[in-house]
């Protein structure tokens, strides 16, 4: 296990060095401080493509630096490397390409250890909550930034927000958890969700209003159409070297997995085995926003990293694409674009509801598809995009109506019959 800890460890190191690499050498090195410098001004709610402002290595230099933060507090405290931290550090850097920034979520990390002292735990032990809680690292930003304060008072307000915020995810996270039930893989997302409609309530009862956010880069480049398949060969590589042919039963075996949280794909088969899957679902998920036209930008490369983090927690190819075919079905029977934001976001994110069709089959996967994309393009407004989890919020609303169904037929089953 020691072993295994390491391996994982320096492989999320050279990832992140090789994110800030990459960033220097694409702008060069004053380009990108400068860009990376200009994201931590900038209004994180969705959506709101980090890419444009803070150009690639600028962009690149945040998802790191934002990841980094997250990688030393978990060796600070020796938690031990597994699915749920490399997930977490994988969504840092994702939305560290639209939403997050080291400077945003500082504060709800901070709130949540807080939390922690107070219930006399060990923040060890709320360290998955901490890390995923960063989704509202936004709200951070809007207190600073956009309700209206100037100057010390909007970073102190922002600075106290978030750290209320932080303190409060706790107590919700748990809750949340057992509405779904386990199968809405990003419960933060619903947790989160669920805070920030009583935020943006507040806010609007001010008298503020949150203006739309729509920063969306149609511009691909070669670094951010390429930085995902690379990252996939790399991760599907260190999985064989890992393990050779263990790996690839490894792979097998996380296959017939329901995916239902907690699911540690590294503790239930095999880490080489979750990294070919996290490789391979990043592969495909690249697959499909080319062959449906979509965009290689700050918000897709949030997704696809998302993905393959839960690739080790939760999602694999087998119980993932029929939730995709039932947004793909949604998206059409309702006239969108699949290469639209909102159908590609939910395509790729949706798959947080990936252990329904693991438990329950195939059917219920695309049922389930269906309906998150019609909530998810209803959720973000709700809670003025301060959640950058708004799929999980939509996934952990739609996991709840489906369990809801199923038990209530399975209680009643013999009066159907």
């Amino acid at each position: 296990m020691e072993k295994q800890n390491k391996f994982l460890l320096v492989l999320l190191i050279v990832i992140i060095l090789s994110f800030i690499g990459t960033g220097l050498i694409a702008d060069g090195p004053e380009k990108a401080i400068k860009g990376f410098i200009q994201l931590q001004i900038q209004p994180g709610r969705l959506i709101n493509d980090f890419i444009p402002v803070g150009g690639v290595g600028g962009t690149l230099i945040n998802a790191a630096l934002a990841g980094a933060i997250g990688l030393i507090i978990i060796v600070i405290l020796k938690v031990e490397l597994s699915g749920p931290t490399y997930a977490a550090i994988f969504t840092i850097m994702g939305f560290g390409f639209f939403g997050k920034t080291p400077l945003n979520i500082l504060p709800i990390i901070f709130g949540v250890y807080l939390s922690a002292k107070l219930a006399g735990k060990m923040f060890r032990e709320y360290i998955i909550i901490a890390l995923f809680g960063t989704a509202l690292g936004p709200l951070v930003s809007f207190i600073v930034f956009e309700f209206g304060l100037t100057g010390v008072v909007a970073v102190a307000a922002g600075i106290i927000c978030g750290t209320i915020t932080g303190f409060l995810l706790p107590a919700i996270a748990v809750s949340m958890l057992h509405l779904h039930q386990g199968y809405n893989l990003y419960n933060m997302g619903l947790s989160c969700g669920f805070f920030a409609l009583f935020a943006a309530s507040l806010v609007r009862a001010t008298g503020h209003q949150f203006a739309g956010m729509m920063a969306w880069s149609g511009s691909n480049s070669v670094i951010t159409t390429w930085v995902i398949p690379i990252l996939s060969i790399t991760l599907i590589i260190a999985g064989l070297v890992s393990g050779g042919m263990k790996s690839i039963k490894g792979f097998f075996v996380i296959q017939k997995l329901p995916g239902r949280l907690p699911s540690d794909f590294m503790d239930l088969s095999s880490m080489g085995g979750a990294f070919i899957n996290s490789g391979l679902l990043g592969i495909a998920g690249s697959i499909y926003i080319y062959l449906v036209g979509g965009d290689f930008n700050g918000p897709m490369i949030a997704a696809l990293l998302t993905v393959m983090g839960f690739g080790a927690f939760g999602t694999h190819i087998k119980n993932s694409w029929p939730i995709v075919l039932g947004v793909v079905l949604s998206t059409l029977l309702f006239g969108w674009e699949l290469s639209s934001p909102g159908p590609l976001l939910a395509a790729l994110f949706g798959t947080t509801l990936a252990p329904l069709a693991g438990q329950f089959g195939i059917p219920i996967g695309i049922i389930a598809g269906f309906i998150h994309l019609i909530m998810v393009m209803q959720t973000g407004a709700w809670q003025g995009g301060m959640n950058l989890y708004n799929n999980g919020f939509a996934g952990g609303l739609t996991a709840a109506f489906i369990i809801a169904v199923i038990q209530w037929y399975r209680s009643n089953k013999e009066d159907f019959s």
